[in-house]
């Protein structure tokens, strides 16, 4: 919601935080939080398996290429990064539409009958199923290469401990600062994606067309900090996740 928006003027801006939370209750109820809640969970198990699985077949083929680790950690996950994307961006595009409408979630399309609606009206290419197919490359393949390349290089400088309470902290705590940092980078894209998939500022009319041009139009019309609109919810979603 955050990120759809268009500055202080926009009828649908948010003060803050809080202040959507309060909006999103008393205009949509308490299901208005889970609008798009199928589509990720559908996608999450795929998402997470080509995300591990092609990491590891990245890693071992760097291996060959006689790259140090610390740099072949970054490379490999921007390669699952890229691949994942690839996997999730039909998902996303469905969860962005459903979220966005701001209708109460009983007057809502099931997760299902969006996605044939936007089949039908866009197919299933890049004004369609895949729209926004370049933001969501960039969104994960630059998340993927700084929290891998963050994660394992900081892993294996900072000490073991034996206590199983202090480990799980000493990981818990790496993953967590990886997170953070990931999501700081990336989140231009993920702005960019999320103006390229939500509606349109007028309807019928394609402002917000490419990955790089989105954000140039964004940097341009409501300035720099625009691109980082949604970090605290980003932070507080993939932190801890």
């Amino acid at each position: 919601r955050f990120q759809i928006q268009r500055g202080k003027t926009d009828p649908t801006s948010y003060k803050s935080l809080g202040d959507c939370f309060r909006t999103i209750f008393q205009r949509e109820g308490l299901l208005g939080f889970y609008k798009g809640i199928l589509p990720p969970v559908l996608a999450e198990t795929p998402k997470r398996a080509v995300k591990f699985f092609t990491f590891e077949q990245y890693k071992k083929l760097l291996g060959y290429a006689s790259l140090p680790p610390e740099l072949a950690f970054a490379v490999a996950g921007l390669g699952s990064g890229l691949t994942e994307a690839v996997v999730v961006n039909p998902f996303e595009v469905v969860k962005v539409t459903l979220q966005t409408n701001q209708n109460a979630f009983t007057e809502q399309p099931s997760s299902f009958a969006q996605a044939q609606q936007i089949i039908k009206t866009g197919g299933l290419g890049f004004q369609g199923l895949n729209k926004g197919l370049t933001a969501t490359l960039g969104r994960h393949g630059v998340f993927n290469m700084v929290y891998f390349g963050f994660y394992f290089n900081v892993k294996n400088i900072l000490p073991v401990n034996k206590d199983p309470n202090l480990e799980f902290l000493r990981k818990f705590g790496i993953g967590l600062v990886s997170g953070t940092i990931a999501s700081i980078i990336n989140i231009p894209f993920d702005v960019a994606k999320s103006r390229i998939q939500g509606p349109q500022p007028v309807p019928g009319e394609i402002k917000y067309r490419t990955c790089f041009k989105t954000m140039a139009t964004v940097y341009k019309e409501e300035g720099f900090l625009a691109l980082y609109k949604g970090l605290l919810p980003k932070i507080m979603r993939l932190g801890p996740g």
